[in-house]
Parts: structure tokens; C-alpha cells; sequence
């Protein structure tokens, strides 16, 4: 419905943008620095590595969770979350870490190429969050749709397998013996 509402008037998006509360626009910004934080070189800890994914992961769920507590869908679009993410996580893993990637047995440290692929993939986390939230506030009823409800759970999770992919390649480096 919003796409069509968007493309058919235009304008009505300067009202959900008006309408949008100002947090919202702290959130986008804070995203959006992360994610550009990541686009340079960086030498860090597994930890900090890890620690975006991990919030991306919590802020996901905890959409899901919201979007979906009022209607029939909560569990089993909490287990197309688990799958797609799983799923993802499983096809982009063995291609997580760009090329120049190492790790320095003495310090712990990784050296880690900056990419992209983070900025877009937070972006894309919180434009699917931005969408579904105007979207349930015009028609609440969607909470009770299966194919929209279990769509955006596949989404979410996803997006989630994606920006996770890194840390845990990371992870199983960190494991190997150099």
C-alpha cells in the first residue's frame, strides 16, 4: 500500500516524513555513522568486530517481536527469522571477509578492509523497519496478514544473516591455527 500511495501521490510523503517522530532521525543518523565507520581500513578486537552485529541482530528481533506481538504470527515468523538468517548466514559466510583480510596472532587484532556492504546492509535494516512501521500504522490489520507478516520476519532475518556474516568469519579465523 505505500508504494502505491507514493507513486500514485507523491506528496503524501512529505506528510509521513513530517509525521515521522524526530528520534527516529537520531536512530538513522547513528546508523549511518556506523555503517560509514566501517567503509575505512580498521584494526579491532573480535569483539568490537562483533558488536554491530550483535545490536543490528537485537534491533531486528526486537522489530519483529513488536510488529508481530499482536497478532497470530509472532512464533512462527520468530522461526522464518531464525531460518533466513540462518540460511544467509550459511551462503555469505565463506564470502564474508574481503580480500586483504588477516589477523595478527600476537595482538588478536584483524585487519579489516573497509566495505560497503555494512552501510548497506543497515540501511536496508532500517528502511525495512521505517516501511513496515508506516505501513502498520495504516493498516494495523496487516499484523493478522500471513504473507506479509512472514515476509518481513524472512526479511529481517535475512538482513540479519548478512551483516552477521562478517563477525563470525572473523570468528572462525580467529579459531584456525596461523
Amino acid at each position: 500500500m505505500l508504494i502505491q500511495l507514493l507513486m500514485n501521490h507523491p506528496e503524501a510523503g512529505t506528510e509521513i516524513l513530517r509525521r515521522t517522530p524526530t528520534w527516529v532521525w537520531g536512530l538513522l543518523a547513528s546508523l549511518l555513522l556506523l555503517g560509514a565507520i566501517q567503509l575505512r581500513t580498521r584494526h579491532i578486537g573480535l569483539r568490537r568486530a562483533a558488536a554491530p552485529a550483535m545490536g543490528l541482530t537485537a534491533f531486528s528481533l526486537i522489530s519483529l517481536v513488536g510488529d508481530l506481538a499482536a497478532g497470530p504470527w509472532l512464533a512462527p515468523g520468530l522461526l522464518v527469522w531464525l531460518a533466513a538468517g540462518a540460511l544467509v548466514l550459511a551462503w555469505r559466510g565463506p564470502r564474508a571477509l574481503p580480500t586483504g583480510t588477516a589477523r595478527d596472532p600476537a595482538t588478536g587484532l584483524f585487519t579489516l578492509p573497509g566495505s560497503a556492504l555494512p552501510l548497506l546492509t543497515i540501511a536496508a535494516i532500517f528502511l525495512l523497519k521505517y516501511g513496515v512501521g508506516v505501513e502498520l500504522s495504516m493498516q494495523p490489520g496487516l499484523r493478522l496478514d500471513p504473507l506479509f507478516a512472514l515476509s518481513m520476519a524472512a526479511g529481517y532475518g535475512a538482513l540479519t544473516g548478512l551483516f552477521s556474516a562478517r563477525p563470525v568469519a572473523l570468528w572462525l579465523m580467529a579459531g584456525r591455527r596461523t
